[in-house]
């Protein structure tokens, strides 16, 4: 089998699983784009084997510590081992993400579960040459009625390949409805917003949820309405929802009208919606789209999330609330919290810390790899200037 050597002090040495161009010592066998390859430390001795793509500034990612080949009988033990991990956390793994790229041992897969349904990502260029035998693997195992292939990821550019979207088993399901946390919402894995709805937040909308009782909320960066339908669910006086999508804005409106409760839903910019709002709220959420894909453009991301935390800020009386949230890898939790502290500062706002939030348990975290952890989330309440 082709393979590579890797340099000394690499960061495979403690712990992580990706190998970058500036890493490899030598490759030998003549490797392909998408091949299986076998890894070598610089005495020649066995690491494991790894996907390669040396399009791509991760040139290979390591996937076992053994000699494995990308077959379905790989996949099927694999995803199976995903589907169990699922169930053993207690999510019910028929509305939940049932693979997570390297935390499941399966780098740049991604499988979303709707009920009957499956919405999948091939990220890597490995993964995508494989997407048929992924297929006859998730057949296999859970008898979908059909499989979306929601290839439109920017991140499929990073391993040179095209974005696109196409059914890989059934027919194209059109819009239907799932039911979390009590809540119903419709979704469309094919032409609808990314692969379906935003299950890494699901734990994160019961928990805001939980605290809006009788409160005034303002749900920023709505999207299809999950914390402000969560909100209204659990009591709370008003809910205003804001986004500067329209499709998004309609999607939370007939999720509201389907759940029975009612929301205010406003399509607007939320930066210039903040700037000009009234203090007339107990509880604002900030969940935005990630504000950066990469380390160049962090302190321009900084800017942007510690405007939106300081405008909040200054909307909040004593014992307000704010609940926000980032999901960039590259905003590190301390890096976020010191945000918040430098918009309180400048809003002259004391806070202190409610809840801490992550992703949810089908986002499973591997401690060796920093970057499959990557939303975060504070809830902070405003108390008396000391």
């Amino acid at each position: 089998m082709a393979g590579i050597i890797i340099a000394p002090r690499a960061r495979i040495f403690h712990g992580h699983e990706w190998i970058y161009a500036t890493e490899i010592k030598k490759t030998f066998g003549n490797p392909q784009p998408g091949d299986v390859i076998t890894l070598k430390d610089f005495r020649d001795r066995p690491l494991g084997t790894a996907i390669y793509n040396p399009q791509s500034q991760i040139v290979a990612r390591r996937f076992s510590r053994r000699k494995q080949d990308l077959n379905l009988d790989f996949f099927t033990r694999r995803i199976g081992q995903a589907i169990e991990h699922r169930k053993a956390s207690g999510i019910d793994e028929t509305l939940a993400r049932l693979v997570w790229s390297e935390s499941d041992g399966l780098p740049g897969l991604i499988v979303d579960r709707y009920g009957d349904h499956l919405s999948v990502q091939t990220l890597t260029l490995a993964m995508d040459l494989r997407k048929e035998i992924i297929r006859d693997a998730l057949i296999s195992l859970l008898n979908p009625a059909s499989i979306v292939l929601r290839n439109d990821s920017p991140y499929r550019k990073a391993e040179g390949m095209e974005p696109g979207i196409e059914m890989l088993h059934g027919e194209n399901p059109g819009s239907f409805q799932v039911r979390a946390n009590d809540i119903i919402f419709e979704v469309d894995l094919y032409d609808g917003q990314k692969t379906g709805l935003y299950l890494d937040q699901f734990q994160a909308h019961a928990e805001v949820a939980a605290l809006s009782k009788g409160k005034r909320v303002l749900d920023c960066f709505t999207n299809q309405g999950g914390f402000a339908l969560a909100c209204a669910k659990a009591g709370a006086a008003h809910v205003t929802a804001v986004d500067v999508s329209a499709s998004a804005c309609e999607a939370a409106r007939k999720n509201a009208k389907l759940n029975g409760v009612e929301i205010d839903v406003i399509e607007h910019n939320v930066f210039d919606f903040l700037k000009h709002a009234k203090p007339e709220y107990d509880l604002i959420i900030l969940d935005p789209p990630s504000f950066t894909r990469n380390k160049a453009t962090l302190m321009d991301a900084m800017r942007g999330y510690k405007e939106i935390h300081l405008r909040s800020l200054k909307l909040l009386d004593k014992g307000g609330l704010l609940s926000t949230f980032c999901c960039s890898y590259h905003a590190s939790r301390e890096l976020y919290m010191e945000n918040l502290v430098a918009a309180s500062i400048d809003a002259k706002k004391s806070a202190r810390l409610v809840m801490n939030h992550s992703q949810r348990a089908d986002h499973p975290i591997l401690i060796s790899i920093p970057e499959t952890g990557y939303l975060k989330g504070f809830t902070v309440e405003v108390i008396a200037s000391r």
